[in-house]
């Protein structure tokens, strides 16, 4: 097919364009800044932008831009409207014009964390899946992202736009911006546990539920490394969550420790992706285990880790 990819000159967007080149398709890249996947620059908050893209002949949209929550701190929320919310309304209108039959949409686990489940409140960690609710963003990129979600479902209710809304966990490259222990590639390996994927497997997500929409016609899927854990752990996980990596993975705290890494006491979330696998027939291929792995072969960590990364939208400003 030929797809329009918003998001194109972002962190997934230059891993999905070649993901998606190497399914068959041809990828029109659109972004508000300029890159080497992008061919058409400007913003998805203008129709005129987004008319003009679908002008250059598209079959089908994988929707990926977005502002994210570290944007919070350089936008007001009426950017956030604009771009997550009118930007997605001016594609879904776009493409039902021009007679697509599927639409993929990146959306995030974000907007499941309500102002409780991040201060994780409980004795038992809580386990997050399609049906956990009802939900509560805690600010405007949540908020921003359900009300996308709630037009794909409505353009495939009222149109039969076959949408198909990706809730990915975390992917990016950078250091956590609100957890300064653990840090760096210490907490990303930790969060293969429980809530984070690669971008490699979050743009193969894609590229499955793009080949999948048709059939799905509505879908919502959690996309995030499979866990180790069953929700009849989701006590020991808050009470001693380093105990029960222990019993899992017998030396991964001497990897760890050979590292100047730790376990973590705690977790108080898991993110369940086993919708996807059952329905989309996807899994991502990295987890914990392959960390351990390339620890104990002394090979790079499986992940990206770039602590100097930073948006293309922000380079400028």
């Amino acid at each position: 097919m030929r797809v329009l990819l918003t998001g194109s000159s972002g962190w997934l967007g230059r891993f999905l364009a070649p993901a998606l080149r190497a399914a068959g398709h041809t990828v029109t890249g659109l972004d508000a800044a300029p890159g080497p996947e992008t061919h058409v620059v400007g913003t998805i908050a203008s129709r005129a932008v987004v008319d003009r893209a679908m002008g250059l002949g598209i079959d089908a949209v994988v929707h990926a831009a977005a502002l994210h929550k570290p944007d919070i701190v350089r936008y007001p929320a009426q950017t956030f409207i604009d771009v997550n919310v009118t930007g997605t309304l001016n594609l879904l209108e776009a493409a039902q014009a021009a007679g697509h039959d599927r639409f993929v949409m990146t959306s995030t686990t974000s907007l499941m964390i309500s102002e409780a489940i991040r201060r994780e409140e409980g004795t038992h960690a809580v386990w997050l899946d399609e049906s956990t609710g009802p939900l509560a963003p805690r600010n405007i990129y949540g908020v921003t992202k359900l009300a996308a979600e709630g037009l794909c479902r409505l353009f495939a209710a009222e149109h039969g736009l076959a949408c198909v809304v990706l809730r990915t966990s975390r992917f990016f490259p950078e250091d956590d911006d609100t957890h300064a222990r653990p840090s760096g590639e210490n907490l990303k390996s930790i969060e293969l546990l429980h809530r984070r994927l690669t971008v490699e497997d979050a743009a193969a997500a894609h590229v499955m539920a793009l080949e999948k929409a048709r059939e799905v016609g509505f879908g919502l899927y959690l996309v995030s490394a499979p866990t180790p854990f069953a929700r009849a752990d989701a006590g020991a996980l808050k009470r001693d969550a380093a105990g029960l990596i222990r019993e899992r993975f017998p030396d991964a705290e001497a990897l760890f420790a050979a590292r100047g890494w730790e376990l973590p006491r705690s977790l108080g979330r898991v993110y369940d992706p086993g919708l996807a696998e059952r329905e989309l027939g996807w899994r991502a291929q990295t987890d914990f285990a392959a960390v351990l792995q390339a620890l104990r072969d002394g090979a790079p960590l499986p992940f990206a880790h770039d602590p100097a990364y930073t948006s293309p939208l922000t380079r400028d400003r």
